[in-house]
């Protein structure tokens, strides 16, 4: 698993390399605290390059969340596979997340 920071224009995304299970979250959770310690306003996670999600892996997504909204920032996630997507849908996250099909529209649609 890789995570790799960036900051385009007024977002900050997240790329996310590999899966996000048991064995990955607290290195994610790690990457994840240096955004939230920076309060950035507009942050995305791109799912691109994740093949794998497991319950640990969408608690840290939770919490992540959280954080960010407890100083009034944004969180939207982007580009998942048809998989993933459906296990945010079964879980019904899809309903706390705002996920966008693309990067550019997950961008364009922070207010």
């Amino acid at each position: 698993m890789q995570i790799k920071v960036e900051d385009k224009n007024t977002v900050t995304i997240c790329y996310v390399t590999g899966d996000i299970d048991i064995n990955t979250a607290p290195d994610i959770k790690k990457t994840f605290d240096r955004v939230i310690q920076g309060k950035k306003p507009k942050v995305l996670v791109n799912f691109q390059s994740v093949n794998y999600v497991d319950s640990s892996g969408l608690a840290t997504l939770v919490e992540f969340l959280k954080n960010i909204r407890a100083y009034g920032g944004k969180l939207k996630l982007c580009t998942m596979s048809p998989k993933i997507k459906s296990l945010f849908e079964i879980t019904k996250l899809d309903r706390l997340f705002e996920i966008a099909p693309a990067e550019g529209d997950a961008v364009t649609s922070f207010a």
